[in-house]
């Protein structure tokens, strides 16, 4: 599990005595007393403790979200165990758990998905759809996070990434790519059927790091891309800008299918 001690409840564990455990509420800064004493000596208290503290925090602030972004305002090191908590606690305001979470604190977002995810609130997908919304920006720690959990589902996790945010196509296909480079052509196809106004990006983005796949990258970008007769010639453009030769993206072009004419046409535009 990924949960971690709390700071609120690690004075719990340092104290060789049982007391009455103290925590100052994150959004009055009024101090919260709990009704029952803690002891060192039971394993579970501290997550007791913290479970106290994050439903005292809900009941003031009348919303789970509200609450976690109030706690990880005051103690952002401990936003994932308190989103473990939270999830075990709230398990059908998961959305509502996993979008403040990500928005108070991005830096945790890889964490956070890999939590979610191994706590099964939902499904992959649907997380990864969650998380990209809630902070864009960190797409690429969404997706890998996503593939390092369930990389059964490398596909859906490419074709929901590129569909919630098409802007960051390239950098999604590059970045899975990365991680799972026996994947490429799963990748591009899955990203390409989604989204195929992307070619041209994807294509750049993945000479960049693997000029030496170029056949496989030109050839599955064309193929995926033969029925958009534009979308193919700034696939073309883009490859020969990247600098593979014209020769050889004719026989990567007439290999995915195309007329020799057509990739004369692409390549002299």
């Amino acid at each position: 599990m990924l949960r971690t001690l709390s700071l609120l409840s690690s004075a719990v564990l340092a104290s060789q005595v049982s007391f009455v455990a103290m925590a100052q509420d994150a959004s009055t800064g009024e101090v919260i007393q709990p009704s029952v004493s803690t002891s060192v000596e039971t394993a579970e208290e501290p997550n007791r403790f913290q479970t106290a503290f994050l439903k005292r925090q809900v009941e003031q602030t009348m919303s789970v979200g509200r609450a976690i972004s109030s706690i990880a305002g005051h103690y952002p090191q401990e936003i994932v165990s308190i989103v473990d908590i939270a999830l075990d606690t709230y398990p059908d305001k998961y959305r509502e758990i996993i979008f403040a979470a990500i928005s108070a604190q991005p830096a945790s977002t890889e964490e956070i998905v890999h939590l979610a995810i191994e706590k099964e609130v939902s499904s992959c997908a649907n997380i990864v759809q969650l998380a990209i919304t809630a902070e864009p920006t960190y797409v690429d720690f969404v997706v890998q996070a996503a593939a390092v959990s369930t990389p059964e589902e490398l596909d859906e996790i490419v074709r929901v990434a590129v569909l919630t945010q098409p802007d960051a196509a390239d950098s999604i296909v590059q970045t899975l790519s990365q991680e799972h480079p026996n994947k490429i052509v799963d990748i591009m196809t899955s990203a390409l059927n989604a989204v195929p106004f992307v070619g041209e990006y994807v294509v750049d983005a993945l000479l960049a790091v693997f000029p030496n796949e170029a056949e496989t990258v030109v050839e599955t970008a064309v193929r995926e891309s033969a029925q958009q007769r534009e979308q193919v010639m700034r696939i073309l453009n883009t490859a020969q800008h990247a600098g593979v030769s014209e020769d050889k993206l004719k026989e990567y072009a007439m290999s995915a299918g195309l007329s020799e004419d057509d990739v004369n046409s692409a390549l002299s535009n």
